[in-house]
């Protein structure tokens, strides 16, 4: 029995960071219609910034992750006004191409100006130790991840379905042209949607720092994992991508804990039954 709860603890946590980091790119492939495989590299980024900030400046860990999100959602700006803007409506495979070159692009410069060793973010005491959750000693860093993730899944949820903001966004996505004719500045609308999509990605990447560690080749390591959340989930879908983290993450923890040899072989095993009898996602709207 405490093996179960162990594992259902760990599940939880793992779930989380893959959510928090994972919804952005939910958001941007099934509101705004993008394949953004470069969402990775913005977690990454988001990583990098707050060790930085941490380790080298001394910086507290709460003011690491708003900086890390701060600038990463400042850099979205030209980001997707001058590059990602010229290839909305293009062919995935463009997008997927583009996408991927900027990946290698954010990978070589990471290299470049932090080597190629793991980086670690400071955090503070009240996230270092163990918090005694009845059954065992929980890392305190990893309930704070889960409880991100769950603030982070109400939150946007908040903003989409109850907001004017969402309103604006929803009436976009379903029919653009007839939007703007209504006085909805679309290129707006979408800006700011990617903007908050790598805002996320950037807070994942801090947030999971601990369970995902920040390396150059972290984008590439985590792309299909991040990719595969959204297709299990269904594109778009807050409450489809957050029952494909728990799953997932319920499926991945118990063969590490239960059979560890295997790898990732249950994890891609359940991926494969899912999306084979829901070709949507499990929350995807029909196409």
């Amino acid at each position: 029995m405490q093996t179960i709860f162990s594992i259902g603890a760990d599940a939880l946590a793992y779930g989380m960071v893959l959510f928090v980091i994972s919804i952005g790119l939910s958001v941007t492939m099934g509101l705004m219609k993008f394949v953004n495989l470069a969402h990775g590299a913005f977690a990454m980024l988001g990583g990098y910034i707050a060790s930085y900030a941490t380790q080298s400046l001394g910086w507290h860990f709460g003011f690491a992750l708003l900086a890390a999100v701060a600038l990463c959602m400042i850099l979205a700006v030209p980001l997707e006004r001058f590059l990602y803007r010229r290839f909305y409506g293009a062919s995935e495979l463009r997008q997927v191409l583009m996408t991927i070159g900027l990946t290698f692009m954010m990978i070589g410069i990471a290299n470049w100006l932090m080597g190629p060793t793991l980086k670690t973010i400071a955090l503070p005491p009240s996230l270092q130790g163990p918090v005694d959750i009845g059954f065992r000693s929980f890392p305190a860093h990893k309930i704070f991840a889960a409880a991100v993730g769950l603030i982070t899944a109400l939150g946007l949820w908040l903003l989409i379905e109850r907001t004017f903001f969402g309103v604006k966004l929803r009436a976009a996505v379903d029919d653009a042209k007839m939007a703007e004719a209504l006085g909805i500045r679309t290129k707006a609308v979408y800006a700011i949607s990617f903007a908050l999509a790598i805002g996320l990605a950037a807070m994942g990447g801090v947030v999971g720092a601990q369970l995902l560690p920040i390396e150059p080749q972290y984008a590439l390591h985590h792309m299909v994992t991040f990719l595969v959340v959204v297709c299990v989930g269904g594109a778009g879908s807050i409450g489809g991508a957050l029952a494909a983290c728990l799953i997932l993450g319920m499926v991945k923890t118990t063969g590490a804990y239960l059979w560890p040899e295997f790898g990732n072989f249950f994890f891609y095993l359940a991926v494969i039954a899912i999306v084979s009898m829901l070709p949507n996602g499990l929350m995807g709207r029909a196409k």
